[in-house]
């Protein structure tokens, strides 16, 4: 389908039933006309959280805190990792997870009461962990420029990672939140190629979009970091050493990078959009990621890794030269490859309805 990235639309991990599209009646219904199928619509439904800001205790993670105000993703990245979270959901990892989205409409209210708590003390919160808090639509709904506005006013340190270029709309909040080194953004910028960005992210900014978007936060003030993850053998792995160079040359301050993973149902969908875009390398690529992910002396081919130790950089010869090949290129080009120190101490919590400001 046009604009999207997954191929299939399988059911979840929980389903007892699984459905298949019947060839002979799809060309009874088009009469026989083999035309493609319709644009498939983005339907948003509307949730009242009960918590908001969610805790890990990951060592490979560098932070504590996350918010995701949207479950799907519209991006339709093919590689997203949180596609398998939509089987929590009774929905397809496929297509549905980036068609059929739902928005925490009470996140901002919920961040308010959670950092107004009286045990509450600041640390780090990554917006977009999972899923992309700038994603389309962020444009008419406005849940995370809310989320913004409260961690500004709250002066609380903050990390955004996205694809989107919209997320320049809040510049003028992140700017002075980074002056007092409370910012931080991460771009995540995976190819330098429109026509492979076109079928592999469908609905994130152009890869040239977000290297301007990188040079207009730079340009702000605001530290930005590029994000090249996932990396994918034969996909976009051969450009590891020219993006790495654009992003220094848009103004970014550090790189890093994940290599692939497939959790769950990913495998299966990512199988399907190799076979239908890459079908003279797909063996190749799966190969290559079950190399990165299969441990020592396993007798099982597998394409995800749990372990803390591996789960990011994979493991084995393919995933060392990766690894060396990056840490080059980011030498050559002058980067870090540190997140940038934000402050914890300036935090002031949230005046409640019927409650008085405390400053600490």
């Amino acid at each position: 389908m046009r604009g999207r990235g997954a191929v299939s639309n399988p059911a979840g991990r929980f389903e007892r039933l699984a459905r298949e599209a019947d060839g002979d009646w799809r060309s009874f219904a088009s009469q026989g006309d083999d035309e493609a199928a319709p644009p498939l619509k983005t339907h948003v439904r509307c949730e009242q959280a009960r918590s908001i800001i969610a805790r890990n205790d990951s060592p490979d993670v560098p932070f504590e805190q996350s918010i995701n105000p949207y479950r799907g993703c519209e991006h339709g990245c093919i590689y997203c990792y949180a596609r398998p979270t939509h089987s929590w959901l009774g929905l397809s990892p496929g297509l549905d997870f980036e068609s059929r989205l739902i928005a925490k409409v009470n996140a901002v209210e919920l961040l308010r009461q959670e950092l107004a708590a009286p045990a509450y003390r600041a640390r780090l919160i990554n917006l977009g962990a999972v899923t992309d808090a700038y994603q389309p639509v962020e444009r008419e709904l406005g849940i995370t420029r809310g989320l913004v506005e409260v961690l500004a006013d709250c002066r609380h340190p903050l990390a955004i990672v996205t694809k989107a270029s919209l997320v320049e709309r809040d510049i003028d909040l992140l700017a002075p939140m980074a002056a007092d080194g409370l910012a931080e953004v991460f771009i995540s910028i995976t190819t330098l190629d429109h026509d492979l960005a076109r079928i592999m992210e469908p609905r994130c900014a152009s890869p040239e979009r977000r290297l301007r978007t990188v040079r207009r936060l730079a340009d702000a003030g605001v530290p930005v970091g590029v994000l090249v993850a996932p990396i994918i053998p034969f996909v976009n792995e051969p450009e590891i050493e020219r993006i790495v160079a654009a992003v220094a040359e848009a103004g970014a301050r550090s790189a890093h990078y994940t290599v692939i993973r497939l959790p769950w149902e990913l495998t299966g969908l990512f199988d399907d959009w190799l076979l239908a875009h890459f079908p003279d390398r797909a063996e190749r690529v799966l190969g290559h990621i079950a190399a990165m992910r299969t441990a020592p002396g396993d007798a099982t081919r597998r394409f995800n890794d749990a372990d803390f130790a591996s789960r990011m950089k994979g493991r084995g010869p393919w995933a060392e030269l990766i690894r060396q090949r990056f840490r080059l290129a980011v030498k050559r080009a002058g980067l870090g490859r540190a997140m940038t120190p934000l402050r914890a101490d300036l935090f002031v919590p949230p005046e409640l309805p019927g409650q008085q400001r405390q400053l600490f």
